[in-house]
């Protein structure tokens, strides 16, 4: 399908919630009639306008036979009832009558019968796509395992942000169905893939491997999908791309290139770099180092201020208690003591420790990385990261000219002009 309609804001201003009306009905309106349609949507983790998205959406297809929202989770933790209710921007009375016809599902990506094989991508596939970035620890063979109750529709609607990302290069598209929506298999291979890659070497980047993988096995998929993308600033839209999810993904992402990227003159000594609340656990939060890493200094430190963050990880925090945080050669010369932990648990450690080199048995991460949060100080020496007290810090003394200081970490990207 190519790219059926755009709205683009003007003048740096934000698209009104009129604009956004228009475009969704002039993209979506009657095109569904009779079908049964699902829509994924993020998490609280991303940062757009989902209630008013959500209503939207609902009142651009009041003839179709059944509306569902499925929020791809990827491996984030599952969402109650009233999560769900409140990630869309609806009262329980609203529940019980205006939208009690419209479904709300999670992904379960760790439950067998939740999923359905649709596919195998052969590893000689993986190596030609990953190209010089493959390496043996990616393994073989990876099912394509996707939520099997795609098949129970008659039309796939992705509803979600683009940002520069630090597995794929540019969040969004197809990225809602593998890993959005998929088995463990490809989360894992995908996120390690973009792990050898390196964060700095991949973030804000439009073409990657990943990416590449991610579309082939979106190929497999029967089903339609159309791709809602959008381009947030802070919390608003400035940018609506309605289409093919390649085509209004590639346009969604040019864009995000754009709004999305600060280019920094220099590089620092020090940066504070404040993750916020929608960020519960380091898991999500450590995009505030992702973000950052390519503006620190060499041997400079980048701290994630976090003072309300008291988790590493719901659902993966024992294995990187076990593992810590290390850079990707410290993994790689030591395959046979970890293979056994999953890759995207590994890829994880390494993007948030960041770039380094491992020699003579001694690792050099190229900068250091410290924790200010509820997190103790023992425990981040176990998890191999500075620590910080959080109580300790005053942001204004960040605002030196060797140091810098982001209030809202984790969707904007830093770089260095002469990176261009």
């Amino acid at each position: 399908m190519s790219l059926m309609i755009q709205k683009i804001s003007k003048d740096q201003a934000f698209l009104s919630e009129q604009d956004i009306k228009e475009v969704i009905n002039q993209g979506l309106r009657g095109l569904f009639k009779g079908q049964k349609i699902l829509v994924l949507i993020p998490d609280h983790t991303r940062s757009l306008p989902l209630s008013m998205l959500f209503r939207v959406l609902v009142n651009a297809l009041p003839d179709a036979k059944q509306l569902a929202f499925m929020v791809a989770l990827g491996t984030h933790p599952r969402l109650s009832e009233s999560q769900l209710q409140a990630l869309v921007g609806i009262t329980d009375e609203e529940r019980k009558t205006k939208f009690a016809h419209i479904g709300l599902l999670n992904h379960a990506w760790d439950t067998p019968s939740a999923l359905k094989q649709i596919g195998v991508m052969p590893k000689s596939q993986i190596q030609e796509i990953a190209g010089e970035q493959w390496h043996p620890s990616m393994g073989g063979d990876v099912l394509v395992k996707i939520n099997s109750q795609i098949f129970n529709y008659d039309h796939i609607i992705i509803l979600g942000p683009t940002f520069p990302h630090e597995v794929v290069g540019f969040s969004g598209g197809a990225k809602y169905l593998f890993p959005g929506i998929s088995g463990p298999e490809m989360i894992n291979s995908t996120h390690w893939l973009g792990a050898l890659g390196g964060v700095m070497g991949t973030i804000g980047v439009k073409d990657t491997p990943i990416r590449r993988m991610i579309h082939a096995a979106a190929e497999i998929i029967t089903v339609p999908i159309t791709l809602i993308a959008l381009v947030v600033q802070d919390h608003d839209l400035v940018g609506v791309f309605i289409g093919g999810y390649r085509e209004a993904w590639a346009a969604a992402a040019d864009l995000s290139s754009q709004v999305h990227i600060e280019w920094c003159e220099q590089s620092y000594q020090r940066v504070l770099s404040k993750a916020p609340l929608m960020y519960s656990e380091l898991w999500t939060a450590a995009k505030a180092m992702y973000k950052l890493e390519s503006v620190v200094a060499d041997g400079g430190e980048l701290v994630i201020y976090a003072p309300h963050l008291d988790t590493i990880s719901h659902v993966h925090g024992k294995y990187i208690y076990d593992i810590g945080y290390h850079t990707l050669p410290y993994f790689l010369a030591q395959w046979d003591k970890f293979k056994h932990v999953p890759l995207g648990v590994l890829a994880h450690s390494t993007h948030v420790r960041g770039a380094g080199v491992y020699l003579d048995g001694i690792e050099k991460p190229r900068i250091r990385v410290s924790l200010a949060s509820q997190i103790s100080e023992a425990d981040c020496r176990q998890l191999n990261l500075g620590y910080r007290n959080p109580a300790q810090i005053d942001p204004t003394e960040w605002e030196m000219e060797d140091s810098l200081y982001v209030p809202k970490a984790g969707e904007i990207l830093y770089k260095l002009k002469e990176q261009k």
